[in-house]
């Protein structure tokens, strides 16, 4: 397994996925729920997010095929869209990208069971997520590359839920601020991730030869 090849789709997975961020949502979204109806949600929630995820990472190549979209094409507009979305955590913005709007947040509130929505999609496997694992496997140029990739998708989705699980404990923790920081630390990690996407995409396109 390639170890540099692990270490950017599993800090873009991270990123993207929002473990930094899906602490605080979910203990808000199940701050009336018991310790046992958070394990339940957060359990169901991941396995969801996971299979979304997973389908994405099998079909990724014959998806683009069916809409006649170029490799190339896909990492200059997954690069543009993982750009923004770290632009919004570099200065702590919400969007839709990773994580909920305000008006799905609202919806969650309401829900006595959040596995499903908002947990597993859009928190878990939003735009972000789905666009990431998409480029990252149909980039992969040999069969270790896409299995490296996937590890470090399983990874990460292990570690969301282990987050979620002690997401009462962390937000009392680190708090807002600690928090804020962590997201801001790999937002700009992933700025420089999404920007070398759109480089090798234009590399790879041709159209700047000659």
């Amino acid at each position: 397994m390639s170890t540099a090849n692990y270490f950017v789709a599993f800090a873009t997975f991270f990123a993207t996925v929002g473990v930094a961020d899906i602490a605080l949502i979910f203990a808000a979204l199940t701050r009336d729920s018991g310790a046992r109806q958070r394990f339940v949600m957060a359990t169901r929630g991941v396995l969801v997010a996971g299979a979304i995820l997973v389908f994405f990472a099998l079909a990724g190549n014959t998806i683009l095929d069916l809409f006649g979209v170029t490799i190339p094409a896909l990492r200059v507009a997954g690069g543009i869209l993982l750009l923004l979305i770290a632009i919004d955590m570099v200065f702590a913005r919400h969007s839709g990208g990773v994580g909920t709007t305000s008006e799905e947040e609202e919806e969650g509130r309401a829900r006595d069971d959040i596995s499903v929505f908002p947990l597993a999609m859009p928190l878990l496997a939003g735009p972000g997520a789905i666009s990431a694992v998409v480029l990252l496997t149909t980039g992969a140029r040999t069969d270790l590359q896409y299995w490296t990739v996937v590890a470090a998708l399983v990874s990460v989705l292990a570690l969301a839920w282990l987050t979620l699980l002690v997401a009462i404990p962390i937000q009392r923790l680190l708090g807002l601020t600690g928090l804020s920081v962590v997201s801001r630390v790999v937002g700009i990690l992933l700025t420089a991730l999404a920007v070398q996407f759109v480089f090798d995409g234009i590399r790879e396109s041709g159209i700047l030869v000659g």
